[in-house]
């Protein structure tokens, strides 16, 4: 059995628990779809009719029944708002998520290693200050303070980007550097712990007692054998990404998965819900699956579960 078709067997269980959570879970928010829906002045006729037209008479544990097998011949049912097939509204909006996640995990690489690298390499000195700096200021800024902070200094004040929406490629800057700073801030921190722990293995000793020169071994041995833990929790903060998103997304008011969450949580759209949590869990499980055959494959040594002798 291959080690990816393991991996995903495993994950069975956790989509299970995840989908079990969100289904009682969204149950016990106060307010009830039907009024939402209706509105106060609606009769209980009404109401009544509705309800079962929507299946919410049903006993919970035999909504939930129903919930899960649906959901295991891949039906996630349909918005109780407009009757649409929640596969279909969660597609027309996974795109942009997708984006958006890729763009801000591809910025904050690109900020973490050679911040990362370049501390390890100057540490004690002024760079590594500089950069052990912006981890921290980066870690400390949540995405819900950081997006309206950079929507005022390069949109309201300098006027360089749009505010919100998804109109062009510009607008895609603010939320991405928005969703992937507090990431790079944790990479650059720990690209420089891994670099640092590189540098005093004995590997390294022997590159130099060859005479290869400080940039060399920097390059082709530290930083190499640093990006093995790197990728593991790279692969963590990609997964997270998809959840971060709901906020960054409702603030920039980007078209994707996670504002499309917060909504259907706002209209008790129980089927909506539990299909948006489902996807975004799917892709941390599939973040979390693709780290580690990235990980098997920088160090074939490693085997998931065990360890070849």
């Amino acid at each position: 059995m291959s080690a990816a078709f393991r991996r995903l067997l495993l994950a069975l269980p956790t989509l299970l628990g995840v989908a079990t959570l969100v289904f009682f879970f969204i149950h016990l928010l106060p307010g009830d779809p039907v009024e939402i829906m209706l509105g106060e002045a609606a009769s209980a006729a009404d109401r009544v009719r509705l309800r079962v037209a929507l299946g919410l008479d049903r006993p919970l544990l035999a909504q939930y029944l129903a919930f899960l097998l649906r959901a295991a011949h891949g039906d996630l049912g349909r918005s109780l708002r407009d009757g649409t097939p929640v596969s279909a509204l969660i597609a027309s909006r996974l795109p942009a998520t997708i984006l958006l996640a890729t763009a801000a995990g591809a910025m904050a690489i690109a900020l973490a290693i050679p911040l990362g690298a370049l501390s390890a390499r100057h540490r004690g000195r002024w760079p590594d200050a500089a950069a052990t700096s912006f981890a921290l200021f980066g870690a400390s800024l949540p995405n819900f303070f950081l997006g309206p902070l950079l929507v005022l200094l390069f949109s309201v004040g300098l006027g360089w980007l749009p505010v919100s929406g998804a109109d062009s490629p510009a607008s895609l800057v603010l939320p991405a550097l928005t969703l992937g700073l507090g990431m790079s801030a944790i990479l650059t921190r720990l690209v420089r712990a891994a670099v640092l722990e590189a540098l005093s293995a004995d590997h390294i000793r022997t590159a130099r007692a060859k005479g290869l020169s400080e940039l060399a071994v920097f390059l082709r041995h530290a930083l190499r054998s640093a990006l093995l833990p790197v990728a593991t929790i790279l692969g963590l903060q990609l997964g997270g990404l998809f959840g971060g998103a709901i906020i960054t997304e409702t603030i920039f008011a980007w078209p994707g998965v996670g504002r499309l969450t917060l909504q259907a949580i706002d209209s008790r759209d129980y089927p909506l819900v539990q299909g948006c949590v489902l996807v975004i869990a799917f892709g941390y499980v599939a973040a979390n699956l693709l780290t580690d055959l990235v990980y098997l494959r920088l160090d074939p040594r490693v085997r998931f579960g065990r360890r070849e002798a």
